[in-house]
This record gives C-alpha cells, structure tokens and sequence, in this order.
C-alpha cells in the first residue's frame, strides 16, 4: 500500500495547508481517506480527482468532508467526465447521516435540496463493524470517541495494515483498532494537558503511548492544529515512542 498526504491540518485549514484528506492504492486501486477544506486542489496536483475509486470519511465535521461539496461539482459538471469508461457513482463509505448531511452542505436552502440528494453523484454506504472489501482493501471500522458520530478505521492489503484515528480522545476501542498494525496513522490535535476537553483529540503523548502499548511499527502523526507547536507534538511523541514522525502535505509513505 502507499500513502499520500493530501492535507493534515488540525480542525481547519493552515498557511498553504489543506485539512484532513489522504489517499491509500494498491493494485492500481486509489481510495480517499477524507476530503476536508483545500484537499481537493491538492488532490488535482497529484491525481486527476476522477481517479478515486471510493472514499471513506471517518466523520463529517467540515475538516474532514468539506471539500466533497467541491468534488460533487466537478463530478456533476464537468463537460468531459470519463463516463462510462469510469462509474458515474463514486462509492462513499461515511456515518449513516452523510446523504443528508452531505446535501445539506451542497445545498442550504430548501428549494435546491428539493432537487438534488446527491444520488447521481455518490452511491453512500454507511461505515460499520463488520469488514467491508473496498476494492483490494479490507476496511473495518470502529466508532470512537469524537462530539459527532465517528470512527477509526483499519485497512488492510496484502499482509500489511495501517490504522487511522480519525477524530477522537482517548478510548476503550483503540488499543484493538491499532494492534500490530505496520502503520498508525494518529491525530494529534494537541500537546498533554490535564485541562484539555475529554472526548474530542489526542496529545502527542497520548498517541504515543497508544502506538507502543500496541505494538505499531511505525507511526505518523497528522491533524496538528496550526495554532499548535509541531515540533512539541511530535517530542511527546518520541518520548514514548520512538518510532514516530509528523507527516507532511504531499508526503508519500510505503506501507
């Protein structure tokens, strides 16, 4: 599996900074991992948008899905979409709300959402926990502890696995959803604090701890806030772990 970083900006976007949005292929497969606030110019430096096979979204605060808005606009309006050499539906696997959710943020007023549910764009699956096969991939997702429906998600291919937080404090589901895995792909919003809100991110320490108490190979850390000291972050991290580094936008990573 490789892994690209469309964006791994914290809660919204930073200087020259997309939000949360990141791609996993394998076998010529490319799945979206979100598509928050500026991913998808990133993604159009990289890949031609029309080159997702499917996407994921772990949860629909507008970091993490704003830019499905924008991609609905260019899957409905382009004048030379590759149809039907490509499936006009791109399948989307997200919370049970995201069709309603989703239109909502397309469409805002009653009289356009009246005629659009999203449906000629996006075929919506929502996530769950039993493993689904998405392309070549395995996915099984968790829900974890986040203020709006969310999970983490494990993917696996070919003997390799990477796990992803997604949005989420610490919980009782992580240690399983990280097991073993050759990659954890952590948020880590901010630095340790007995006075942080419980329930919403995790410390640089927290994802630390949670990567060695699991036996990770290796992990990254993403949704850094842009008001949050990085190399902070990334120190509690090392502390604990010692196999832990920052991912950056544009990075690719072999799994």
């Amino acid at each position: 599996m490789r892994l690209t970083i469309l964006g791994c900006s914290g809660s919204i976007p930073g200087p020259n900074s997309a939000a949360s949005g990141y791609l996993l292929e394998a076998e010529g497969f490319v799945l979206g991992l979100e598509l928050g606030n500026g991913t998808l110019a990133q993604l159009q430096t990289v890949r031609d948008p029309f080159d997702l096979d499917a996407l994921v979204l772990s949860h629909l605060h507008p970091d993490h899905c704003a830019d499905v808005s924008a991609l609905t606009v260019l899957r409905r309006y382009h004048p030379e979409p590759p149809y039907p050499a490509r499936p006009r539906l791109l399948p989307v696997h997200a919370p049970a709300d995201a069709p309603t959710r989703l239109a909502n943020a397309y469409a805002p007023n009653e009289a356009e959402r009246a005629t659009t549910d999203l449906s000629d764009v996006y075929a919506f699956h929502p996530l769950g926990a039993e493993p689904v096969g998405i392309g070549p991939f395995e996915v099984v997702a968790v829900p974890v502890d986040h203020p709006t429906p969310a999970f983490g998600v494990r993917v696996s291919h070919g003997g390799r696995t990477l796990a992803y937080t997604g949005d989420t404090g610490p919980c009782d589901v992580l240690p399983e959803l990280a097991r073993d895995v050759d990659v954890l792909l952590s948020e880590a919003s901010w630095t340790d604090s007995p006075d942080r809100p419980k329930g919403v991110h995790l410390s640089g320490k927290q994802a630390g701890e949670l990567a060695r108490d699991a036996g990770v190979r290796r992990l990254l850390l993403t949704h850094i806030a842009p008001w949050t000291d990085r190399d902070a972050v990334l120190a509690e991290a090392l502390a604990v772990f010692p196999g832990s580094g920052l991912v950056e936008q544009g990075g690719v990573y072999e799994i």
